[in-house]
């Protein structure tokens, strides 16, 4: 499976070694790296989510394609009124590692 913005995955050890067990996350797709790298790997740039469904950390993580899992989230109820757009405050920038490309 291929990610694009706006996915919802479940990281867990099968993408990555670093998230196994309860290391594992929800994980919202920002964008993805074009550049190559090892076959079967990408650099995903994204949010952290909560269990209350909520964006607590921004992150970039390389993870193997094939261990990637969609979340499905149940569409919005039919008629449910759309909440108010509240003010977010942007989490504070994190410094990047050498390690990590620029994409």
């Amino acid at each position: 499976m291929r990610p694009e913005p706006g996915d919802l995955l479940q990281i867990d050890g099968h993408a990555s070694v670093q998230f196994a067990g309860d290391r594992a996350l929800a994980f919202r797709v920002v964008s993805v790296c074009p550049r190559p790298t090892y076959t079967g790997w990408v650099w995903l740039t994204g949010y952290v989510i909560d269990r209350r469904g909520q964006a607590v950390d921004r992150r970039e993580i390389f993870v193997q394609l094939t261990g990637l899992l969609r979340v499905h989230t149940p569409p919005p109820a039919p008629g449910g009124v759309p909440r108010p757009a509240r003010a977010a405050t942007p989490p504070p920038a994190r410094q990047r590692s050498a390690a990590v490309p620029t994409c």
